[in-house]
């Protein structure tokens, strides 16, 4: 379980590609590998995966083909920037929403707005997962926790302060590029009932 408060930018120290497989090597700060173990979780750009080694600061994680298939994590390069979390811990608290670390969707950044000491950030999604998308509810961006602005059609948005920005690789993003998805699995919930029920009317 993850909180969607990233901790922090981890940058891509390794990455060795088969068919339908990744190996993807990050650098933490030092800062944050208090009490690491193999088999535990960390999130990196909001994708949940399992600690498979690791050295001091250089952790190692094994990404199959549906990670590939439905996340960013398989365009990073070497040199590049992810969001990281660590898994919550009993008596951490909550100051996101509560995320699953499973991405539904990629969604294109179509527009970057950066008025004074903020940026306004518009995505395009699809129909099977805009109807999630709620003014004022919550999404996962990236793995960062985030509430959305407005909608239009099939573009939502979100407003960044300057923590965020310098917390997140946010800054570093461009129109045009892939942010991976987590809708609230609340809002999926009561949406998907209201949907069953009214179809059996």
């Amino acid at each position: 379980m993850f909180t969607g408060i990233v901790q922090g930018k981890a940058v891509v120290s390794e990455v060795e590609t088969k068919e339908d497989f990744m190996r993807l090597q990050i650098e933490l700060p030092p800062a944050s590998c208090d009490n690491l173990q193999i088999g535990a979780s960390i999130a990196l750009n909001g994708t949940c995966l399992t600690v498979t080694s690791f050295s001091e600061n250089r952790v190692n994680f094994d990404l199959i083909m549906e990670t590939l298939r439905v996340t960013n994590l398989g365009q990073l390069q070497i040199g590049e920037m992810v969001n990281f979390e660590r898994a919550a811990k009993f008596g951490d608290e909550i100051g996101g929403h509560l995320l699953s670390g499973h991405i539904h969707q990629q969604v294109e950044i179509a527009a970057i707005d950066k008025p004074d000491n903020n940026w306004i950030i518009w995505f395009k999604t699809s129909d099977e997962w805009q109807r999630y998308i709620f003014a004022k509810g919550f999404v996962a961006l990236n793995g960062c926790s985030l509430t959305i602005g407005e909608i239009k059609d099939n573009l939502f948005n979100v407003y960044l302060i300057p923590e965020t920005l310098s917390l997140t690789t946010f800054s570093d993003l461009e129109v045009g590029d892939l942010v991976n998805m987590e809708v609230d699995s609340h809002t999926q919930a009561v949406v998907d009932t209201v949907e069953h029920y009214m179809s059996n009317r």
